[in-house]
């Protein structure tokens, strides 16, 4: 029985935040899933989630061609290296974290950390 409320608990938070995500709220979706994580961090499905919205926030934030490249880019690869850190086998994420500090580098500038 405790077995399913927790699955329910994990369905209920990786639902409600993928509306989130949907509706653009990235922000509000990481910090449920990551409250939601901290409540229950054996969860490989809220591992799994919050990995994803982190990566959702950072893709979102790195096209949003109405914030400057110096606000976008570090907000991105900040969420690009959330990501990893959840989900160390997550290519697009590694891909991204690449592209960003590439760009940096080529441009003689300090990758922001």
């Amino acid at each position: 029985m405790l077995a399913g409320l927790l699955l329910f608990g994990a369905d209920g938070a990786t639902d409600a935040a993928k509306k989130k995500m949907a509706a653009g709220k990235y922000e509000e979706a990481v910090t449920d899933l990551d409250a939601a994580y901290q409540k229950n961090p054996k969860s490989a499905e809220l591992k799994k989630a919050l990995a994803g919205a982190h990566f959702a926030q950072g893709e979102a934030t790195m096209k949003n061609e109405q914030l400057p490249p110096m606000r976008k880019y570090p907000a991105a690869l900040r969420a690009f290296r959330k990501t990893v850190a959840l989900d160390p086998a997550h290519a697009g994420a590694k891909d991204n974290i690449k592209a960003i500090e590439d760009v940096y580098k080529s441009m003689g500038r300090p990758v922001p950390q």
